[in-house]
């Protein structure tokens, strides 16, 4: 298998369901790793309350197949102290020894950008060497400058389809920017890669799942691993 470049690894995966009960989507993430910018890791919304071994062995199988892994984190859209998602950070590091963090539930708005300017740097002392934020739409342009990536669609692919992008994203590099895409038909998925690097997001992920929580397969890709 040969090195797959960085600039082609943009599949950010946020699987939210557990290794006993989905290991098959879990494998799946082995398999297509050189694709992956990154898996979200969520044992409990968060770390939990204590370590989880499958979720311990789950990661431990991705770092070593090179994956970038990130702590889901709520920020309760403003409303969580910073002591709380400090303390979820900690355990993400401290028990899956994660990479960086995924902090979910932003609002779009700037007044709150004072806050998470705040979130960023406590996750960034913490160690985190990535930083992404998930509003799910395209928030004020003053949340692009605080993280790695910014999440600026999440939704179906119904939705997707006729989703817009404000022109300041032009301002940033396509790898600043992700859209996440669930209830995508199985043969849609290269429609999806080529419709995020059209509209200038050089990170994506699309799975065939819907409902309340559609994030528990692997995604769907748009070629074999070389």
């Amino acid at each position: 298998m040969t090195e797959v470049p960085a600039e082609e690894r943009r599949l950010l995966v946020p699987l939210y369901a557990h290794p006993a009960t989905h290991p098959e989507a879990w494998a799946q993430l082995q398999a297509v790793a050189p694709l992956l910018y990154g898996v979200v890791l969520n044992a409990a919304d968060g770390p939990g309350h204590r370590p989880d071994p499958a979720f311990t062995e789950a990661a431990g199988r991705l770092r070593r197949a090179g994956v970038r892994l990130l702590g889901y984190t709520d920020t309760g859209y403003g409303r969580r102290r910073p002591r709380a998602v400090a303390a979820d950070i900690r355990r993400h590091r401290r028990w899956y020894d994660v990479d960086g963090v995924f902090l979910d539930q932003v609002p779009s708005g700037a007044a709150v950008l004072p806050h998470y300017r705040r979130l960023v740097l406590i996750a960034r002392t913490l160690g985190a060497r990535t930083v992404a934020l998930n509003p799910g739409t395209h928030p004020d342009p003053g949340y692009a400058r605080l993280a790695d990536l910014l999440v600026t669609f999440e939704g179906s692919w119904a939705e997707y389809r006729r989703a817009g992008v404000p022109p300041w994203t032009a301002d940033h590099p396509p790898g600043r920017f992700c859209h996440l895409v669930y209830a995508v038909p199985d043969d849609c998925a290269e429609h999806v890669a080529r419709t995020a690097e059209r509209r200038g997001a050089g990170v994506h992920c699309a799975v065939p799942g819907d409902g309340a929580n559609p994030w528990q397969s692997a995604p769907l890709t748009t070629g074999a691993v070389r």
